[in-house]
């Protein structure tokens, strides 16, 4: 029989952690250094929305037109520089409830193959993770990076996951995270996706987008293992 694994993306922010807008600082220098619009994330909704997506909403609303390739890339550039210092400096950073002790449960799993989900540039996700002691649990994933569509960098995350998984195993795809979007993109992977109101999105506002299962936080690991094993959380 062909070994059963279950692979997990975790989005980042809302999911796992949160920066205290770390990520929200350091857009904001480095599009005022660049393009001298100061607040430019005043009016930006980050929730669920990719890096490449956020940038082109501050090119839109403060400048009044598109970046353009070389415009962006010089803003993630410069952002990379300064998100360090910002994510370092952040004081209400911390880890969702629940994390990391969920992903040691989930680790110790022969079956489980775990990865990120997440429109963060891999390098600012990496960052965040950092500072939270999470690098080691993720090897793999999709990134912003990857496409600014949140459905396509899923799929290249899972795509990614499953080679790790090897030929012939039987893969069934979940992804986790914090906001409507992360459902709707989950869905258009045909994975199972697990939602959890630690983020930008009520419980309310999560079963209108219908999720798989609906949990209020991961504070208790064996909800989340009984779901890979079909049980009731």
């Amino acid at each position: 029989m062909p070994r059963r694994v279950h692979l997990i993306l975790f989005d980042v922010d809302g999911t796992l952690l949160l920066s205290g807008g770390a990520g929200a600082r350091a857009l904001n220098d480095a599009f005022f250094d660049l393009f001298g619009a100061p607040g430019a994330m005043a009016r930006v909704h980050p929730h669920g929305k990719t890096d490449p997506v956020i940038c082109q909403e501050m090119f839109r609303l403060h400048l009044g037109r598109e970046g353009t390739e070389a415009e962006m890339g010089r803003l993630m550039e410069r952002y990379l520089e300064l998100l360090p210092a910002c994510v370092a400096g952040s004081r209400n950073f911390h880890l969702m409830p629940g994390i990391p002790g969920v992903l040691e449960s989930l680790a110790a799993r022969p079956d489980v193959v775990m990865g990120l989900g997440t429109g963060n540039v891999e390098p600012g996700a990496r960052i965040k993770l950092e500072r939270g002691r999470l690098n080691g649990y993720f090897p793999f994933g999709g990134f912003g990076g990857d496409s600014a569509g949140r459905a396509a960098l899923l799929e290249a995350g899972f795509r990614r996951g499953e080679a790790r998984a090897g030929a012939g195993a039987s893969v069934t795809r979940w992804a986790v995270g914090d906001t409507w979007r992360d459902v709707q993109a989950g869905r258009a992977c045909g994975a199972r996706v697990i939602a959890v109101a630690t983020g930008g999105d009520t419980l309310y506002d999560l079963a209108g987008a219908a999720p798989d299962h609906l949990l209020a936080d991961l504070r208790r690991a064996e909800d989340l293992l009984s779901l890979l094993d079909g049980r009731p959380a």
